[in-house]
């Protein structure tokens, strides 16, 4: 009977055992989260953050963070030819790490230039450095449509946008638009860049990819491109592959014509008895009614007949250029239109003070009746031929996008819409 027993207490002993046992407890270890930033693990770091106070010298800074005046000059000579430390300037951010003892000495001085650009000085050991940094960067296409109702500076401004981007838009069209001369009612598109930080710091303007300003009822459209695969610098050429950025034409008139007097301020003029008068104008001889044309982009600005100058046409290209072409036996524009280069608006005649067929071309600059050919003036070199039709590949996407910017979209997406986001670092 005993040897039946000690089995079962055997069991008893061992289930009792388990069921008093206390479970283990299990202690999870938490890892710090590493920071790396500008190249360095910052949690090795005391990290200081501060802007530079007027009066305040890279040298002051060292000091107050416990570098001692010999390793300063030492710092300061040896990157002198990458970064001069007597160039920082008040007001900008910087950042120093430093030991994390005691001390809190620094060892790495961060001077950001901008919110994407720094200088790193590393001093941290014997070997001294110094170089550039630029943060990694996201870039958001966003497009945006604004409606002119009093300047485009000021419904740029309505819009949220910087005048940054304002001011690049107008160098793109300062030569097809006088922006002085916008209408109520004109309305523009345009797609372009928005640089960020971490997604949310705003750092800037990117590329302005196209645009398009509907003005007086013609769409000028604006698109970027490379054209010249050896130069390498981007442009703006409108719809039909003409440079936005271009030079006046040379003359007025097309075909059949020929210079028959310069501009000359010591010229004799028979028509007032040889008299020593000075002609400002080119004169291009043409047969009656051949057809002239606007040299460059303008406004029509005066179309009438006075005195010696006959029927004649002035047109404002922009703040800097005005020209004028006098004689003409009929005008074709109005004061109000506005021109493209090479649209005819008027017609070679005899008019006013004049003793054959001509146009007298006139040429302003700031005011100032000057010499056209001895300007230096934006160059035009037509696109190649054979880049064409890669051109209109290209900016077919761009234009269905502009075309289809509304101002319904601007309000839903809180007036600009973000289409991309594209990794640039």
């Amino acid at each position: 009977m005993r040897t039946y027993l000690i089995p079962i207490i055997v069991v008893l002993f061992f289930y009792s055992c388990k069921k008093d046992a206390i479970p283990a407890k299990i202690t999870e270890v938490i890892k710090p989260i590493e920071i790396f930033e500008y190249g360095f693990k910052l949690n090795d770091f005391e990290v200081i953050n501060d802007t530079i106070k007027t009066g305040e010298s890279f040298g002051v800074i060292m000091d107050r963070h416990h570098v001692l005046y010999p390793k300063i000059n030492k710092i300061a000579s040896s990157i002198k030819d990458t970064f001069d430390v007597r160039r920082v300037r008040s007001g900008k951010p910087y950042t120093i790490l430093a030991s994390k003892d005691s001390l809190t000495k620094a060892q790495v001085f961060i001077y950001k230039h901008n919110k994407i650009d720094a200088t790193i000085i590393n001093f941290k050991d014997s070997t001294i450095n110094a170089y550039t940094y630029k943060k990694p960067i996201q870039v958001v296409e966003k497009k945006i449509m604004g409606v002119v109702n009093s300047s485009f500076s000021v419904t740029m401004d309505s819009l949220g946008l910087r005048g940054n981007l304002t001011n690049e838009v107008a160098d793109i069209y300062a030569w097809t638009l006088d922006f002085f001369k916008l209408q109520k009612g004109d309305t523009f598109k345009i797609i372009y860049e928005e640089k960020f930080i971490n997604d949310t710091t705003f750092a800037g303007y990117g590329k302005i990819k196209a645009a398009v300003f509907n003005h007086k009822g013609k769409d000028l459209y604006a698109y970027r491109y490379v054209a010249d695969s050896i130069k390498k610098i981007p442009e703006y050429f409108d719809d039909e592959a003409g440079l936005l950025r271009r030079q006046f034409l040379k003359s007025p008139i097309k075909f059949q014509y020929r210079i028959s007097s310069r501009y000359n301020l010591k010229r004799r003029i028979a028509h007032y008895g040889y008299r020593v008068r000075p002609h400002k104008g080119t004169d291009f001889a043409a047969p009656s009614n051949t057809p002239i044309m606007a040299t460059a982009n303008g406004t029509v600005i005066e179309s009438r007949r006075s005195g010696g100058k006959g029927n004649y046409v002035t047109v404002k290209h922009n703040s800097t250029y005005t020209t004028k072409y006098f004689h003409m036996r009929r005008r074709k524009a109005k004061v109000g239109d506005f021109v493209k280069q090479g649209d005819i608006i008027g017609y070679v005649g005899t008019t006013g003070s004049s003793s054959g067929n001509h146009v007298c071309y006139r040429f302003w600059k700031n005011g100032r009746e000057v010499d056209p050919f001895k300007q230096k003036l934006p160059s035009a070199k037509p696109m190649d031929e054979a880049i064409k039709p890669d051109y209109f590949e290209y900016i077919k996407p761009l234009k269905d996008k502009l075309d289809t910017i509304s101002l319904e979209e601007n309000n839903q997406e809180n007036l600009i819409e973000e289409e991309n986001l594209i990794a640039n670092n």
